[in-house]
């Protein structure tokens, strides 16, 4: 089975219609020039039928005189063998003839076609043709008077039977080879016609299937794919629908492809930081550990217990950051199932508060919360908005210097809580805030306690929430705000 393509299929069906059209506009053609030539020979011979009439005593009061009929219309169609003539009562009835035995098909003509030619009507005119049971042929007629009394008509069909014959014969060959060059030449208008309007039709299928070979997804990842050309409103051709979804389709999967190398590109980057991470604390775990075991009988117990000590909190270090990464992972994979419920944030904040009350104290900061009055309960998470605020407070006391304020603000707006948390430390680096719930930094000499995959689980713990956490300006240190849902909205 032969299967064509959508632009093959179309190209068939245009020259198919193309030849059908061109095959209308020659019926149409050859319908005019037979209308043309029957009204031509009907004006020419306009005075024929009246000319016979005034011939000759055709009828008198007794009748008609056959004798006289049938040799002048024997004379006539010897002259003219293209006509042919009959005499009509006031009926219609053929009353006299000159045609031979067993042509004559008809005994009467319809009178309606010759009362509209004497009147005048517009030519040409059909009437019927006494040798043809449902002929009709350009006629020419007369009313016959006998004694200024009119006795009928002289009907005269000016296509006879034997022009007609003669005509088919002559013209058979000639119609053929008409036919045979019509057809040759309407088959090569039509193929130069088909390819042009192929080339036409199908310019927008061809320039989409370059664009679709054309498309690369790291070109449009890139940035460089244009956007897609908007519809025209009530649009309804195929192509131009087909070509926008087919521009839509391609800058979506171009801003999801570069998500996914953004994504892959913070996934190495994580790695390589924990990596780093992990690196420094079971470094100097395994020194001290070493240490120990090499200097175990020169080491006093007071050295024995700073080398322990030290290898206990590096790590403690090391199991901190494995919960971390375990939290993580389950935030991540959509391992955690939201237990909401509704609880009172201005307790949870002071429960937060009394844990880091001590290492406050230490660094002498303040810790202040600064709660609005009627503060409805919000509907959450408590275990992790507990961890939310945990991270949250852990990182802002180790980035304010001595003597600094913690301050976190409680109010409601919208149906909401907002929570806002903010430090009066040095704050965060300019280049650091577009990826800073994205990419922790890494350990390094200089910041050693970079809270940095703490504020990816709080990142991924607000997002559970279906809200987003933001890092406003501040005039002095960071401000972390987010907002959780009010359990009763507030009036």
């Amino acid at each position: 089975m032969i299967r064509l393509t959508l632009s093959q299929r179309l190209s068939v069906v245009f020259c198919a219609l193309l030849l059908v059209c061109c095959g209308a506009l020659v019926w149409i053609q050859m319908r005019s020039t037979s209308v043309h030539e029957q009204e031509t020979v009907q004006r020419l011979s306009r005075g024929l039928a009246e000319h016979i009439a005034r011939s000759g005593e055709l009828m008198d009061a007794r009748g008609m005189r056959g004798g006289e009929v049938r040799a002048l219309f024997g004379k006539l169609m010897a002259v003219n063998p293209s006509v042919e003539v009959y005499l009509l009562d006031e009926q219609g009835r053929i009353l006299g003839h000159d045609a031979p035995s067993g042509h004559l098909r008809r005994d009467r003509v319809d009178l309606a076609p010759v009362r509209a030619l004497l009147g005048g009507a517009p030519l040409p005119i059909l009437g019927d043709d006494p040798r043809s049971a449902s002929g009709r042929k350009v006629f020419n007629a007369a009313p016959l008077w006998v004694q200024g009394r009119q006795a009928g008509y002289i009907y005269v069909v000016l296509v006879g039977e034997q022009r007609e014959a003669l005509a088919a014969s002559i013209a058979g060959n000639a119609t053929l080879r008409t036919t045979l060059w019509s057809l040759a030449i309407v088959a090569v208008v039509g193929l130069l016609a088909g390819v042009v309007a192929f080339r036409w039709v199908t310019r927008p299928l061809r320039q989409l299937t370059r664009r679709i070979q054309a498309f690369d997804v790291d070109a449009a990842g890139a940035g460089t794919l244009l956007p897609p050309t908007p519809l025209r409103a009530g649009e309804r051709d195929e192509l131009a629908i087909l070509q926008h979804s087919f521009g839509h389709m391609a800058q979506r999967l171009g801003e999801q492809w570069q998500q996914l190398r953004q994504q892959d590109l913070q996934r190495r980057e994580l790695v390589a930081n924990i990596s780093h991470d992990l690196r420094t604390p079971l470094s100097s775990l395994h020194g001290y550990l070493e240490t120990l075991a090499l200097k175990d009988a020169t080491l006093g117990a007071d050295e024995r217990q700073r080398y322990l000590g030290i290898a206990l909190a590096q790590s403690q270090k090391v199991g901190a950051l494995a919960r971390a990464l375990f939290e993580l992972a389950r935030l991540e994979h959509g391992a955690v199932v939201l237990d909401r419920q509704a609880f009172s944030l201005p307790d949870l904040v002071q429960d937060v508060f009394q844990k880091f009350e001590l290492a406050a104290q230490a660094r002498r900061q303040t810790l202040q919360a600064d709660i609005a009055p009627g503060l409805p309960a919000v509907v959450a998470d408590l275990g992790l908005i507990e961890r939310v605020l945990t991270n949250l407070l852990d990182n802002a006391i180790r980035h304010t210097p001595e003597g600094g304020r913690i301050e976190v603000v409680l109010r409601a707006q919208d149906g909401e809580v907002q929570v806002s948390i903010a430090d009066s430390g040095p704050g965060i680096p300019a280049e650091r805030r577009d990826t800073l719930f994205t990419t922790p930094p890494a350990l390094g000499s200089q910041r050693p306690d970079s809270g940095g995959l703490g504020l990816l689980i709080v990142h991924r713990i607000v997002q559970l929430h279906q809200r987003q956490i933001r890092l406003l300006d501040s005039r002095a240190g960071a401000l972390f705000v987010f907002t959780l849902p009010a359990a009763v909205p507030p009036r």
